[in-house]
């Protein structure tokens, strides 16, 4: 257990990050998922708008300490390929 003011005060600041950061993580996991379901429908339009939503969302996190900018980068890049795969078998 914490015992000096600043050990108790950062242990009250990490629970409040994790518990934001947590949130954070879980938006674009849901986000990533209706893109998903959007990429199996077959559905190139609700899937190009649901990619806008992950990229803008992935972007947001990254701004802050929450995920690594290159880990958002690698997601986007990977979600693109998968979107235009999408296209190219529709075209």
């Amino acid at each position: 257990m914490a015992q000096s003011l600043q050990s108790k005060k950062r242990a009250r600041q990490n629970t409040k990050r994790r518990t934001i950061n947590r949130a954070r993580k879980s938006q674009v996991k849901t986000q990533i998922k209706h893109f998903e379901t959007a990429m199996e429908n077959g559905n190139v339009e609700a899937a190009s708008e649901q990619f806008k939503l992950v990229t803008q969302k992935l972007d947001k996190t990254a701004s802050t300490s929450t995920m690594h900018k290159k880990t958002a980068a690698r997601k986007k890049s990977r979600l693109t390929k998968r979107l235009n795969a999408l296209k190219a078998k529709k075209g």
